[in-house]
């Protein structure tokens, strides 16, 4: 039974690696980001509307997704105030249960107010359960709302995913550097 989740454990970080050097491969993350907003913004024209009155906003351009019964994810993204970039973020993600195969997609989570953003920034926020992700397409951001003082919505890239999981996404926030 060891041996099974050792090597479960293992497949995990081999998918979720695999998609992380893919992203690595690419242009710098701040081309990324700006590539992910645009990718948003044709999936769902309304959404627009969200970054431009969200008091913040985190957008992550390219997740890695893998799993074998035990999953994982990971990412890193730039984070926004009022349209001004303030620092980076790091996601890592943890899951248990009936799940298989590897996914990429792009996330972003708009932060209602100020103190929303602040409980993000303050170095290790962990996604509440009550949050859940909306899948982004056209209109899908006309009738969401906040909860909890954040929006999410995700766009797969590529890569399938069978999954029946229990989890919850963690971030780390560091800011940008005051020279």
């Amino acid at each position: 039974m060891r041996m099974l989740k050792l090597t479960g454990l293992l497949a995990v970080l081999a998918l979720v690696g695999t998609f992380a050097a893919q992203g690595a491969e690419e242009k710098p993350l701040g081309d990324q980001v700006k590539a992910a907003i645009q990718l948003f913004k044709s999936d769902d024209s309304k959404i627009v509307k969200l970054f431009e009155s969200a008091y913040g906003y985190a957008v992550f351009p390219s997740i890695g997704k893998g799993a074998v019964g035990i999953g994982g994810a990971a990412g890193e993204g730039q984070v926004f105030e009022k349209g001004t970039l303030v620092g980076t973020a790091k996601m890592t993600q943890i899951t248990i249960g009936a799940q298989l195969g590897g996914q990429e997609f792009s996330e972003v989570i708009f932060f209602e107010n100020k103190d929303a953003l602040d409980s993000f920034r303050s170095s290790e926020w962990a996604m509440s359960a009550g949050v859940s992700a909306v899948a982004a397409a056209e209109s899908a951001s006309a009738d969401a709302k906040y909860k909890q003082g954040v929006l999410v919505f995700t766009i797969a890239k590529a890569g399938l995913m069978f999954e029946a999981s229990v989890g919850g996404q963690k971030f780390k926030f560091t800011p940008l550097s005051k020279k």
